[in-house]
């Protein structure tokens, strides 16, 4: 007797987006609709979500553009020397033309490995797989959901996160992805009691548990303690029979601004906790090495008892869905990445970029919890990272969103109806004071109009 499949979401559930875009197709070339796939139905490009809203951004916001997922510096990307150098010095035919392994450049995967080892004490001599090479995080993450996730599967994540999940997950795969509240009521820090909760009530099932820190869109980072905390949680329903694969999405690692901050990958304790808890590192050069363009990522699996020929099994399944899909990462990028990581000068840097990130962050801190902007908004906890996200009053994020843009040449990014997302690391501490004051004035104005509209 076959096993019985999940069916995949109906039309009922289909993304907003998805409807109108297989409405047209359905009304001006039906045939067209009928070849699609189950998978093409349910496919969209979120118009309305962070990308739409960035290029809307690159045309109307003039002064400030506090959207962009990048840093930057002196007008333009910033970027370590090491890596620029390998623009306009000659690199060897051999490092830039040929193929590359569908798993990655050997040399890369083993310096990467490297230095995952000596940042994270807490993996001790366990033993992990052999990164592979993806192409850049969102990759990672397709390939994760590729490998564990059938439809109906469930996926745990905080309730503030890139958007980029549940499309890549939900609308591509055809998972659940399901929420816990990020932070507590008083938004002090993480909801631990939340966190628990959702994973008690997913007591004995597979579930595809996600770490994102520091958090994009929020910036924040786990405290010490509260790192701890998580990986307990994990460990107690691993231990009551809950089957976990937990993604660690380190995509901005390495970028804490508070000494409080977990400064390890909770990867390095997860990777031997419990037979029951496969633990995935999703990590890359993107944003570490400042090269968002290179799309140089990594996939790192780790599990208690895990095997040599455990991993290499991990390794081959994940080389073949990347052969299957784009056969290989580009060479060149790589070979770009491997002659930074490995330069002497590249953690001194790095170190640098990440300082010059640290004291925008402080200014944020001090301007935007200004008491003159009480009225306007509730900061949510950031400490790491390039964002931080507000929760405004009584104003509609995204039509905030759009007055800025229109009155003020100001990028931002809307989040559900409340939340405004800003991009500090593309702003000058000398710009920053300007951006909220901005901000508060659209605010008021948008709440203003409203009340106007109502009365």
């Amino acid at each position: 007797m076959s096993a019985s499949i999940d069916p995949l979401p109906s039309a009922a559930v289909l993304n907003p987006m998805a409807q109108q875009a297989n409405a047209a197709l359905l009304r001006d070339v039906p045939v067209v609709h009928g070849l699609l796939s189950a998978l093409g139905k349910r496919m969209y490009f979120p118009a309305k979500g962070i990308l739409a809203q960035g290029g809307e951004a690159r045309t109307k916001a003039k002064r400030y553009n506090a959207t962009i997922g990048i840093a930057t510096e002196n007008g333009g990307p910033m970027h370590l020397a090491v890596v620029q150098e390998c623009f306009s010095t000659q690199m060897k035919p051999s490092d830039i033309y040929p193929y590359a392994p569908s798993d990655g450049k050997p040399e890369l995967r083993k310096a990467w490995k490297d230095k995952q080892k000596a940042e994270t004490p807490s993996l001790g001599t366990h033993l992990t797989s052999l990164p592979v090479v993806t192409n850049a995080l969102t990759h990672g993450l397709a390939l994760l959901g590729d490998l564990f996730l059938d439809p109906g599967d469930e996926v745990l994540v905080s309730d503030l996160m890139w958007e980029n999940y549940p499309l890549c997950w939900e609308t591509r795969l055809g998972a659940r992805v399901s929420t816990f509240t990020l932070f507590d009521k008083r938004l002090t820090g993480f909801n631990q009691e939340r966190f628990v909760q959702s994973l008690a009530e997913r007591r004995g099932k597979k579930v595809v548990v996600v770490l994102n820190f520091p958090n994009n869109p929020s910036g924040y980072s786990p405290t010490k303690a509260e790192a701890g905390a998580i990986v307990n949680a994990l460990i107690a329903a691993a231990q009551v029979g809950t089957r976990l694969v937990v993604a660690c999405d380190d995509a901005y690692y390495g970028m804490f601004y508070d000494p409080a901050c977990e400064t390890e990958s909770l990867f390095g304790r997860l990777a031997q906790a419990h037979d029951n808890l496969l633990a995935v590192k999703i990590d890359g050069a993107t944003k570490e090495e400042f090269v968002w363009g290179l799309r140089v990522g990594f996939l790192t699996y780790a599990v208690k008892n895990g095997t040599s020929e455990a991993y290499t099994a991990l390794e081959q399944k994940t080389s073949g869905l990347i052969r299957a899909t784009i056969s290989n990462i580009s060479h060149a990028s790589q070979s770009i990445v491997l002659k930074a990581l490995v330069d002497p000068r590249f953690r001194a840097q790095q170190a640098e970029k990440v300082e010059i990130l640290r004291r925008r962050a402080v200014v944020v801190g001090q301007e935007c919890r200004k008491a003159q902007y009480a009225d306007c908004w509730d900061v949510y906890p950031f400490n790491a990272g390039y964002f931080m996200c507000v929760r405004l009053k009584d104003a509609d994020a995204d039509r905030v969103r759009v007055h800025l843009l229109d009155e003020h040449g100001l990028g931002t990014i809307a989040i559900g109806p409340t939340d405004l997302r800003i991009a500090f690391s593309c702003l000058t501490e000398e710009q920053i004071p300007d951006v909220f004051a901005r901000i508060a004035q659209g605010v008021r104005t948008v709440r203003h109009q409203a009340a106007q509209s109502r009365g």
